[in-house]
């Protein structure tokens, strides 16, 4: 895309009507920058997929133009496609230790080894790329090092909140400092792009503090073995769950792979230093019910985490028993309910009392209320906004309460809007390709090519594979090879017959010699067969015909 002359631009490929999958790009003349690269996970329509990711060809079809890409922060939502994207790229990574400490793990799981490509910016660093003076602003969020971007261009001053709250007692990090994003606001905001997640709350997200306090208070009282499961990137509650350990006199075992990363990761870049020391799982089984305090991965449900594992009687160390506790301190993500309730019923079923953020203060969110951005804007006084980070409701709800604070110059985006930024009118130029990837298996595909939209439509109406032999003028040599998977009454020998019937009408149509037109008489084979099973069955199998000549 060549863009007007100085014209400063910013292009969302994922995150915008979405929760998930934050990628954004800027734009002047013949530099642009990207800002994030997530992943999501996947939804019902994608049978068998791993992960889905945000298409990178826009910004690969910039080529020597895009100069680089840089991180907010190290959630998945926001960096946890870079080993899959990112090398593709050939740009440098830019982020702080904590997040550039995740991505060095991340790549190197997928023996990536690109460290020459990485560049690790101090806190409140600030680094020019091209046209852009881009500053790392401190904001509390669910994770360590969670920033805002003030961008510098030529066309003016852009704020990059991505994932952000305010809070006095964030327990890791330092608290955002009025001061500080005031003097920001003084030097003049022509554009603010921010997270909408909880736009529609009309109450302040909570304190990590006051979490630890309530915390302590409640499990002060908890008889029997307490496990706690909570995100394992949020660095500040598990320093809260280390002084719950302290505090109530357990020993800690801490299972799950990425919580063990996590904690290593944090001690290595300065965090977690009052973290208790902890015990092997093979070990607390051992250990008087009312001495041991777990804290394990699986605070959505996912059938192989520790917690699942657990609560189904399938882990070789952990057993629970009647009156045990398992607390969730972690919020129930859109999406998980139906797996967390099968979660609750196998707890319930052996009678383990469960604590969730509905039944006691055990978590808050990393996100803003309405107060807390009518603060933050108070601050930062932008003349534009572009909400993100958000399903449409959110995003609408973000711009309508914008509009009340006397901003009226707003965009709700879709993926692919090219945005031209000015501070009085924001302005759609053009459009992006935007579409989505899969991690299927082993390949990066297109959610919706090919190989994922016929197994959608095979988990809903099966598949039916005819397989005929025929000489060269049109003749069967043999009975047709019919096999039905997954279409209802497939055991049935009548349904054989249906598709049989179907067949033998279509080749009494057909000319002899039309054999020489396979293609053409597959097809005609294809549509008659599966209009016979639909009427049948009611249902429209995925269906394919194999002609063999002889």
């Amino acid at each position: 895309m060549k863009l007007p002359k100085d014209t400063l631009v910013f292009v969302p490929l994922g995150g915008t009507g979405e929760i998930g999958m934050n990628m954004s790009l800027y734009g002047w003349n013949d530099s642009w920058i990207m800002v994030d690269c997530g992943m999501s996970f996947p939804q019902a329509r994608d049978p068998g997929v791993e992960l889905i990711f945000p298409d990178p060809a826009f910004a690969e079809s910039l080529g020597n133009k895009l100069k680089a890409l840089v991180l907010t922060h190290g959630h998945e939502d926001h960096g946890g496609a870079v080993p899959y994207l990112w090398p593709d790229l050939g740009v440098p990574l830019y982020a702080t230790p904590f997040t550039m400490a995740m991505m060095r793990h991340k790549l190197a799981d997928h023996g990536l080894d690109m460290k020459d490509d990485l560049v690790e910016l101090p806190i409140g660093a600030d680094v020019e790329i091209g046209p852009f003076k881009i500053t790392y602003v401190a904001l509390s969020h669910s994770i360590a090092e969670g920033h805002g971007l003030f961008i510098e261009t030529p066309a003016g001053n852009v704020f990059h909140t991505g994932d952000w709250k305010l809070d006095d007692e964030p327990i890791v990090g330092e608290a955002a400092l009025p001061a500080a994003l005031t003097a920001l606001g003084d030097r003049g905001i022509m554009a603010l792009v921010g997270d909408s997640t909880n736009a529609m709350n009309e109450t302040a997200s909570g304190s990590e503090g006051d979490v630890r306090t309530s915390m302590l208070e409640i499990f002060a009282g908890v008889k029997g073995r307490l496990v706690i499961t909570t995100f394992a990137s949020n660095i500040a509650r598990l320093e809260t769950i280390g002084e719950v350990a302290k505090a109530t006199h357990r020993h800690l075992v801490v299972m799950g792979r990425s919580l063990q990363r996590n904690i290593a990761l944090g001690k290595a870049t300065g965090y977690l230093e009052h973290f208790p020391p902890t015990l092997d799982q093979s070990e607390a089984q051992h250990l008087p019910r009312s001495k041991v305090l777990i804290l394990c991965t699986g605070c959505q449900g996912e059938p192989r985490a520790a917690l699942s594992r657990i609560a189904l009687n399938e882990h070789r160390d952990i057993s629970l028993a009647a009156g045990d506790t398992v607390a969730f301190s972690s919020k129930i993500i859109p999406g998980n309910e139906k797996t967390l309730g099968a979660l609750f019923n196998a707890l319930a079923a052996n009678d383990i009392n469960i604590i969730t953020e509905k039944d006691a203060f055990i978590h808050v969110s990393g996100h803003p209320g309405r107060p807390q951005i009518k603060q933050l804007y108070g601050w930062l006084r932008p003349q534009a906004l572009i909400p993100v980070h958000g399903e449409m409701v959110h995003m609408k709800a973000h711009a309508a309460l914008a509009h009340d604070l006397g901003i009226s110059n707003t965009y709700v985006p879709l993926n692919g809007d090219v945005i031209q930024l000015n501070a009085n009118r924001l302005t759609r130029i053009g459009y992006a390709p935007a579409n989505y990837l899969a991690l299927d298996g082993d390949e990066i595909v297109l959610r919706d090519g090919a190989s994922i939209v016929d197994r959608r439509r095979m988990a809903q109406n099966g598949a039916a594979i005819i397989s005929l032999v025929m000489d060269d003028v049109g003749d069967l040599l043999d009975d047709p090879i019919i096999h039905l998977q997954g279409v209802p009454g497939q055991e049935d020998a009548e349904l054989s017959d249906v598709c049989l019937d179907a067949i033998e009408a279509t080749l009494r149509k057909q000319s002899r010699y039309l054999p020489k037109d396979r293609d053409g008489l597959a097809e005609k084979l294809r549509i008659a067969v599966r209009r016979a099973l639909r009427s049948y069955t009611g249902k429209n199998p995925q269906t394919r015909v194999l002609i063999h000549a002889v």
